[in-house]
């Protein structure tokens, strides 16, 4: 045996085993971190429910000219399990953060519902806020989904990257709609001068 066919085969017995938890951590990671197409489309992450949930909003607009679509809608965010635990400890958003905003129309007569609302199975739109620095210029992208795997990004000139930098709570994010991570901001310090603004001119009301 040669000295390189011995030290191949010591590298072998002394590496550690390649076990199957080890390929269902990578697994988890793939499935938690941004993926894209090669023409640079982000591949939906369909296990997105399976994140932490974050809030939920009931007919919410930026707007004061909000436009009537006839029906009320929830709007439920998503955040991969990392970067929320990464919030925990910093009050702020590592690199790979991925946000998913689902929109489900409102029902209210069913079953024994007599009032009030309830989310249906009726999907309205899907959208993705991605924190990839190496990527994007500003760190941050949106996609918007219907029932397709993958999307474009959204182009930086719409007005969704301006809004959620000049009001945005926390790194371009609506913190302040997140009841159980704007305490945490607050206490790590790192809320934006926009937010802050905002709160003063329209403090929140219980």
């Amino acid at each position: 045996m040669t000295r390189m066919s011995l030290l191949l085969c010591l590298s072998l017995l002394l590496a550690p085993p390649y076990s199957s938890n080890t390929a269902a951590a990578q697994s988890n990671q793939s499935l938690h971190t941004p993926s894209y197409t090669a023409d640079g489309q982000l591949i939906f992450p369909a296990n997105y429910r399976e994140w932490i949930y974050l809030t939920s909003g009931v007919d919410m607009s930026y707007s004061p000219n909000r436009s009537q679509t006839g029906h009320s809608m929830f709007d439920n965010v998503f955040v991969n399990p990392e970067a929320y635990k990464a919030f925990l400890e910093t009050g702020t958003w590592p690199d790979k953060t991925m946000l998913v905003l689902e929109a489900r129309v409102a029902g209210s007569n069913a079953s024994i519902n007599k009032s009030g609302h309830f989310q249906t199975g009726e999907l309205m739109g899907r959208e993705v806020h991605v924190k990839d620095e190496a990527r994007f210029p500003g760190k941050w992208a949106f996609f918007g989904f219907d029932s397709a795997t993958t999307a474009k990004q959204v182009p930086r000139e719409a007005a969704c990257y301006s809004c959620h930098e000049q009001h945005a709570a926390v790194d371009t994010t609506f913190v302040q709609f997140y009841p159980t991570l704007l305490p945490i901001a607050k206490s790590k310090g790192t809320l934006s001068a926009g937010y802050s603004k905002d709160e003063k001119a329209n403090p929140a009301k219980d």
